[in-house]
């Protein structure tokens, strides 16, 4: 798959798997990446890989068919400009509020006269990108209709565990208040015609999701899958 297809199959009805990676390991990232994902995601915000690593993380990526996308550090021009310029396709917005906030981060995708992004990527993409906004909070997922009305939001990220933070619940698929907010969120995006993913480390909860009408899915985290299977292969040598 090429990197500038992904933006379209967003705006499709294809379901797209994606991996994790936050460990910065051009190997890692590669062999996640030649696992038949459509995607793989660099965390910024919570991994080891910062700007300076980008430009070989998002080469093996691309090379191994997949495409590379960037969890910036926080939704702020220069945070998502740079993700863009150094090779990735497309960014995965936290810390967004509101539409406003929304707004401020497509237009930081976008060169001017649709945004404010300033020329001059020697990695950029082709096609253009795209920009999945996070929904984390309380606040955030009052002002979910409006935000998906922002011209330019091609999806929205649940990130779980800080949205049940917010809400005062336990981050469990199971406990019904975090429930309840994610159903919210399913029928918001699906009245908007736009995609929808919620954050997960395994494919069983992955499928759960897409049963429930998510099409972005990850399906591992590099350090999580890692330490699994180490723990299985242990137990099968020891039994």
């Amino acid at each position: 798959m090429q990197n500038q297809t992904l933006r379209d199959r967003l705006r499709g009805n294809e379901t797209l798997y994606g991996g994790w990676t936050v460990t910065a390991d051009v190997i890692a990232v590669g062999a996640m990446a030649a696992a038949g994902l459509d995607y793989v995601v660099i965390d910024l915000q919570h991994g080891g890989a910062t700007e300076h690593d980008l430009p070989v993380l998002t080469t093996a990526i691309s090379y191994a068919g997949a495409t590379p996308v960037g969890r910036v550090r926080h939704a702020h021009p220069a945070d998502i400009g740079r993700v863009l310029d150094l090779g990735c396709a497309g960014v995965i917005v936290p810390n967004v509020e509101s539409a406003d906030q929304a707004r401020a981060a497509v237009g930081a995708c976008h060169y001017p006269p649709t945004g404010y992004r300033s020329a001059g990527g020697v990695l950029t993409s082709p096609g253009g990108p795209f920009c999945l906004i996070m929904v984390e909070s309380r606040a955030a997922l009052a002002d979910l209709d409006k935000t998906l009305a922002v011209p330019g939001v091609d999806g929205i990220y649940v990130g779980p565990r800080d949205l049940s933070y917010s809400l005062g619940c336990e981050p469990a698929p199971a406990d019904h208040v975090l429930r309840r907010a994610l159903e919210e969120i399913w029928a918001a995006c699906q009245a908007a015609g736009k995609p929808v993913g919620v954050h997960s480390a395994d494919g069983a909860t992955a499928r759960l999701y897409r049963e429930n009408g998510c099409r972005l899915l990850n399906v591992a985290s590099d350090v999580l899958a890692i330490g699994r299977t180490v723990k299985t292969e242990l137990a099968a040598a020891r039994g």
